[in-house]
Parts: structure tokens; sequence; C-alpha cells
């Protein structure tokens, strides 16, 4: 069932808010990894406050049955990627109506918004029209949230994520209406398709990998960074510390097995690679960047 807790519990709720008012504006070898890094231009990243989920029982995003009861915050993080070739978004947040509406509750998921990415843009001296490339994690809606405000860049998916989304005729009846409604947001975009991995500017230092199992086609990010090294960004490949150390994989992934599979080959590069690993919605890991990653 596509309509999951996590991509659909929600879901319905934040569509209708949306509708009844105007928005805001293959591993790599390591001495590979190292030959790349030296090569690669500089990267500034800034770190987008796209959010704040929480969740009064988090016994959904563990197969494992041990989250029973437990309650946590996460938060919801965007990365806008500054490359001497371009600007790319990773991930879109929740749904910028949530700016104007305020917090939203359903079920076991309370959603926040303080502000949108045209206002971090803003902040920064930029527009929805500086942004060249848009990537998302996966398909769920709080890594999608504001694909209206940069419907003008290119849209770089990959191909299983795709297919998820936009199905063959008479594939897609288990997707909910509303979730089809933000996925149709991407239609305007020019798309950019690949399939394993995808190196963005051409010079190892922002990539994006395939890590199936939580979605179809779900992706991680890989960056060389020029003081902080080699870092990877999770998507929800991890939920919070204790799912990377424990691996717990949440009842609503698409495959067990995959996400077990991807959870391995991204230690496998993590470690080639030495990098840092921040897990997204794990506020242990988003605060102290104090909004950027150098």
């Amino acid at each position: 069932m596509r309509a999951t807790v996590w991509a659909g519990s929600i879901f319905s709720l934040v569509v209708l808010v949306a509708c009844g008012a105007d928005a805001p504006d293959e591993v790599p070898t390591t001495d590979a990894a190292v030959s790349e890094s030296s090569e690669t231009a500089a990267l500034r990243v800034d770190v987008l406050d796209c959010g704040t989920i929480e969740v009064s029982d988090l016994d959904a995003f563990s197969s494992a049955g041990d989250y029973a009861g437990e309650a946590d915050t996460f938060t919801d993080a965007c990365f806008l990627v500054r490359h001497p070739d371009g600007n790319l978004l990773w991930d879109l947040g929740l749904p910028g109506i949530l700016a104007v509406a305020g917090p939203q509750t359903q079920q076991i998921f309370t959603v926040s918004l303080d502000k949108t990415l045209t206002d971090h843009f803003a902040d920064r001296g930029l527009t929805p029209d500086d942004i060249d490339y848009v990537a998302i994690s996966h398909s769920h809606f709080d890594h999608i949230g504001q694909a209206d405000q940069v419907s003008g860049a290119t849209w770089l998916v990959s191909q299983g994520e795709l297919d998820a989304m936009f199905p063959e005729d008479g594939e897609g009846a288990e997707i909910a209406a509303e979730q089809q409604a933000l996925f149709a947001l991407f239609e305007p975009m020019e798309k950019q398709v690949f399939t394993g991995e995808l190196d963005v500017f051409g010079d190892g230092s922002v990539v994006i990998f395939e890590t199936p199992g939580h979605t179809p086609g779900h992706t991680s990010l890989q960056l060389m960074m020029p003081e902080s090294g080699p870092i990877l960004l999770t998507g929800d490949l991890y939920h919070r510390a204790e799912s990377r150390d424990l691996k717990r994989v949440p009842r609503f992934n698409s495959d067990e097995d995959q996400t077990l599979e991807s959870m391995e080959a991204f230690e496998a590069r993590a470690e080639a690679l030495g990098a840092k690993v921040i897990i997204q919605h794990e506020p242990a890991d988003i605060d102290p960047l104090q909004g950027e990653i150098r």
C-alpha cells in the first residue's frame, strides 16, 4: 500500500489546508575517492530549516516493535548546495502553506513550518530563479512540499522514484489523490533521469546515489567539502541515530530487505570515503551545523 502512515497519514490534511488558502510566496574505492576530492570545486552548503515534525508514537519507525510508545521530534532539513557551476537544492521540505496555516496535527504527527524556501532564498540574496537543479531523496510529502517554488529548476531524479511517482497507466490506483496532487507539481520541470548514481557537476564534488527500500527509488547525497571532507546525507535511509545504530527499518518502507541492503552499501561507502554521516531528520546532526556545511 503506497498511502503509508509516514507518507500519507497527515498528507490529506496538509493538502486540504493548501486548497483552502494561498501559499506564501557501486561503492567508490578509497583511492578513487581521494583522487576525486583533490580535484573537486569548492562547495558551500546552506542548511535550511524546512519544518519540524513531532511524532507522538514512534512505533511506525521500527518493524522490530521496539519504538512503541516513544515520542520524538524530527527536524526537516533542506540543503542548498552552491557550486561554481550552479545551485542544487536537495529536498524540498514540508508544504509551504504551513507557514501560513500554523501547526497541523493528525494521528501521531504534528507538522509545522516557520519559513518557506522562497524566504530562505531571499535571506541569501537569491530568488527561486537562481536554483538550477532540484533533487529529492524521495517522494514522501515532507521532502517534496515546496516543489511549486522551484518549478523552473531541472529535476534530477532516479528512474526508480520517477516510475513510482508516475507509474504506467492503470498502475497508479494505490497512490492517493492528495499525493498525486503534490506529484503533479513536478510535471512542469525539465527532468534529468539517472540510474545508479549521478555526478551532478562532473567533478565528483556532488554525487547522488541510489539507496532504495524506503521508497523504490530513494537516493542519498555525497558531498566533497573543502573543510569538512566527505559528507553523506542520508535522506530517509535513517530517521534517527538509533535507527542507524540498530539498523531499524520503518514499517512503511516499500521493501525492508532492500532497505537493509542499502544500509549495508551506504555504510561501506561511508567507510571507504571516511565520510561524516548526517541524518537529515536528526536534530543532534542538524543543529550543530548552525546553518551551513563547509
